[in-house]
């Protein structure tokens, strides 16, 4: 038997590993797997290249618990050590990189420590939760095993071992305050969020697995039943395929092994594959979205070669599409001590806009080869378009070709094809292209029809953050004003040369001005006189756009003045000099017919406006009845 210390310059680097690394101390298991799978790989290619001159097999990892014995053991059937490799990995090359780690973070809090794999330090982070840890290695080659004990102090002992099979098992002596690694609930539900997906199959326990009956059963014999491994990571997912190899079917059937409790299926999916400038491999799926921009984030999975890492993905994916789901696996994303925190990296950037790249190509092709089937699921993936058009320029540009814009009437346009068809008509006398948009088809009714009848084309744009992508499509786009239909009357929305003329004198109007300011609430209202179509309503309440548009994007997060949110509702008043009913209000004597005609012309406007609520509803019913009586 060989005693030895293991040669660091702390007198019990344990504790430090332990602290360091508690936050997140359930990764022991990953690590320890992972450590499995690594050996397994290195087996598989030095087989494969005539170097290992040992059957490959089927070799699988299992893990184990022995409640009695407090025991949990992870098995594989990889390339082993030898106790010269034993003595050089796990004595020297870890414990260099402990010294290290150590040094660097010994005055820093646990999550601002450095990569584990960096450090050497996988293995280690097994002392995390067992008191003693033991290895029991066979190598590939034709020499002894061997068995490394270490009590979590800076002293071990290795010594032969009769262990035949090639591989190694590590053995973990649950510490008593960790005695829920011992578990078989606690070990499955970590196989499962780590490991789900690991290359080679991971046994834990058996299942029993029903039979087909024989021919020449009763009817009412049980059928056979036999015990098999149960393995619980499926080795090889979809992102590891070729998208030739791939049919809908099985994108579907991934979508559902990733998301089991997701019952509505996926919009369509980007299958990411690039070797070069960075490894990256993975699939996005677009789930159907909602206008709730609370969207449930951090679904999208990162994996490390096929090992779980984070499903927080700020900084690798753009945030416009951390709305989407699926798995990115990249070995080229560098990561901290408990690998789920990304670090400021170069590589990072690139592959951020490569994946914006690619979602951008995909929607393209989607709009190219079915515009029909495309613009039947806008409604459900627009959150995410517009949203990256907001806030990245390269996919701002790229969505040109294919953002829609949709009418009131269900009709869908690019930004080019709109342009096209309404320049004729809805261009100012500035020169200036106006685009009429409405945000609910039902609350701005009337003013969506009086634009109709002028032959003006209304887009429906709904979405929470519509104030701020018209902002900067105005900045984008030369000589483009987006107006809501209800922000101002007909003929203020885009100003022609021609004007009409007022009924109306000017010492008329101002006489008009002060009937109406003492009647309608100023603090609500900017009353405004135009002179409009005689047939057009008398009383028309509009809400400025710049105004509006500025607390709307205040309420859905910046862009807009401070405190705009906060403001009280203001309106305009547009009364309509040239309709019969204003003059009627003007020329009638007595005050109470001049109350009477200017509030209920006024909750008529509030009505068309969706304003007449509560008590004001109550007072205009009783007075509509009292008028017709």
């Amino acid at each position: 038997m060989n005693k030895g210390t293991i040669n660091v310059s702390v007198e019990n680097i344990f504790p430090l590993i332990k602290k360091f690394l508690y936050s997140d101390h359930e990764i022991f298991l990953r690590e320890l797997i992972s450590n499995a799978t690594d050996a397994t790989l290195k087996l598989k290619h030095l087989t494969s290249i005539g170097e290992a001159k040992v059957e490959y097999g089927n070799p699988m990892i299992e893990v184990k618990i022995d409640k009695k014995k407090k025991q949990l053991h992870i098995i594989d059937q990889g390339i082993g050590m030898t106790a010269e490799e034993v003595q050089k990995y796990i004595n020297e090359i870890a414990f260099s990189g402990a010294e290290e780690f150590i040094e660097k973070y010994k005055d820093k809090k646990a999550e601002d420590a450095g990569i584990i794999g960096h450090f050497g330090l996988g293995f280690y982070s097994a002392f995390m939760v067992a008191s003693k840890v033991e290895i029991i290695t066979k190598s590939y080659l034709d020499e002894p095993a061997a068995h490394w004990v270490c009590d979590g102090s800076p002293n071990y002992t290795i010594e032969k071992h009769d262990k035949k099979e090639r591989g190694t098992e590590i053995i973990l002596h649950i510490s008593d305050d960790e005695k829920a690694f011992l578990e078989e609930a606690k070990i499955r539900e970590l196989l499962v969020k780590y490991n789900k997906f690991m290359p080679i199959p991971i046994k834990f326990g058996t299942k029993t697995e029903t039979l087909s009956k024989p021919k020449d059963a009763k009817e009412e014999d049980p059928a056979p039943t036999k015990e098999v491994d149960n393995i619980i990571n499926n080795p090889n997912p979809a992102w590891t395929k070729q998208p030739t190899d791939l049919k809908d079917e099985d994108y579907k059937n991934f979508y559902r092994e990733l998301y089991p409790m997701q019952f509505e299926e996926p919009l369509f999916n980007i299958h990411l594959n690039v070797d070069y400038p960075f490894n990256l491999t993975g699939i996005l799926y677009f789930p159907k979205m909602t206008k709730d921009l609370n969207i449930q984030k951090d679904r999208i999975q990162l994996y490390q070669n096929q090992v779980f890492v984070t499903d927080n993905v700020e900084g690798i994916v753009p945030e416009f599409l951390t709305m989407l789901r699926g798995v990115i696996d990249s070995p080229d994303i560098p990561l901290n001590v408990s690998r789920s925190y990304l670090q400021a990296d170069g590589n990072v950037k690139k592959i951020a806009s490569y994946i914006t790249r690619k979602v951008a190509d995909k929607l393209k092709s989607l709009f190219n080869d079915s515009r029909e089937d495309f613009e039947k699921k806008w409604n459900d993936i627009k959150i995410v378009i517009e949203y990256g058009m907001l806030t990245e320029d390269k996919f701002f540009e790229k969505a040109q070709n294919f953002a829609l814009y949709p009418t009131v009437d269900g009709s869908y346009f690019t930004f080019e094809e709109l342009s096209e068809k309404i320049k004729d008509l809805q261009t100012d006398k500035d020169e200036k292209l106006v685009i009429l948009y409405a945000s609910d088809k039902e609350a701005q009714h009337s003013y969506i029809e009086t634009a109709k009848e002028k032959g003006y084309e209304i887009l429906l744009l709904d979405s929470p953050i519509i104030s701020h992508l018209i902002q900067k499509l105005e900045g984008e786009k030369e000589k483009v004003s987006f107006v809501r239909v209800d922000s101002d009357h007909i003929d203020n929305l885009i100003k022609k040369e021609e004007e009409t003329l007022s009924k109306l004198s000017d010492e008329e109007k101002e006489s008009l001005k002060t009937v109406l300011e003492s009647i309608v609430s100023t603090e609500k209202f900017t009353v405004q006189l135009e002179a409009m179509d005689s047939n057009a309503n008398p009383f028309i309440i509009t809400e400025p756009e710049f105004m509006r548009r500025m607390k709307e994007m205040q309420q859905t997060g910046g862009g807009g003045m401070f405190g705009m949110g906060g403001f009280p509702e203001m309106y305009t008043l547009v009364v309509n000099t040239n309709n019969e009913l204003v003059s009627e209000i003007l020329n009638t004597k007595t005050q109470k017919k001049k109350e009477r005609l200017v509030n209920q012309a006024l909750d008529l406007a509030k009505l068309s406006k969706n304003l007449l609520k509560g008590e004001e509803l109550t007072k205009f019913i009783k007075r509509s009845y009292d008028m017709i009586k």
